[in-house]
């Protein structure tokens, strides 16, 4: 079984951005996303109004929100699946916070309210059933981080045994210990070093290139019994110079080796 995910901060809808305005990026977006055909899109920092208008321009596509009551101040992770290849049983958001069902809750001292949102599915091709979970994490403080990703453990462990799959924007450098009890707890394995890959900066601030530091803060983490046929970021632009966002989407083509 070959899946195609794709992890990918949209960048929140922002008229400062002038010419990277977010009506000027979307189609950038979208023929990025068609282009590589995922089974699996997981979109971080969108509004309601951006997320659905993503919607309407991937009909191969299917947003996974019937779970949800959205808040329109709210910038939410979002996952979309390829309903011919993967079939979700069910979903829910978690919010990462001390009281995770309440929707808009945060904890921690978070700059904002996160969350993550999961999904159960069945891959059609093979039958096997696993959770995929798209999350955000605060932008400000590591031990909010941890604390954040602590809820998020705790929550997926309590409803299911399934292996997973995670992806998102986790604001965090690989090399920490955040990446590494994320892998412990779900015996999962980051196919980025796995490959034996540079690391790259992935959020930009639409600098690409000229951005001078940073980490690979996007990641899309896969189990152990996984293979990677090929990872990277794209860092195309359009002929315009314009970015599709101010973070690289990381694009995935991986394998399990057991169907």
């Amino acid at each position: 079984m070959k899946l195609k995910i794709i992890s990918s901060n949209i960048r929140f809808s922002n008229p400062a951005d002038g010419v990277h305005n977010w009506e000027a990026r979307m189609p950038l977006l979208v023929e990025l996303y068609r282009d590589f055909e995922p089974d699996i899109l997981g979109t971080q920092e969108g509004r309601i109004g951006q997320l659905k208008e993503l919607d309407d321009a991937l009909p191969g596509l299917v947003l996974v929100d019937s779970h949800r009551s959205w808040i329109d101040e709210r910038m939410y992770p979002c996952l979309f699946v390829n309903p011919k290849t993967v079939k979700v049983e069910k979903s829910g958001d978690i919010w990462l916070s001390e009281t995770p069902l309440i929707p808009g809750s945060s904890s921690f001292l978070s700059m904002f309210p996160r969350l993550c949102t999961w999904a159960d599915v069945t891959f059609i091709q093979s039958g096997r059933q696993m959770t995929i979970i798209n999350t955000h994490l605060d932008h400000v403080k590591s031990e909010t981080r941890q604390k954040q990703i602590e809820v998020l453990i705790k929550e997926i462990k309590s409803q299911s045994s399934r292996e997973v799959i995670i992806m998102g924007d986790f604001n965090e450098s690989p090399t920490t210990t955040l990446m590494e009890t994320l892998v412990n707890n779900f015996d999962l394995k980051d196919p980025w070093k796995e490959k034996k890959l540079p690391e790259e900066t992935s959020h930009h601030s639409f600098l690409g290139d000229k951005m001078s530091e940073g980490d690979r803060i996007d990641w899309i983490l896969i189990p152990k019994s996984f293979s990677c046929e090929d990872i990277h970021l794209v860092k195309t632009t359009s002929t315009e110079g314009l970015f599709p966002s101010d973070h690289y989407p990381l694009l995935a083509t991986v394998s399990d080796t057991h169907s």
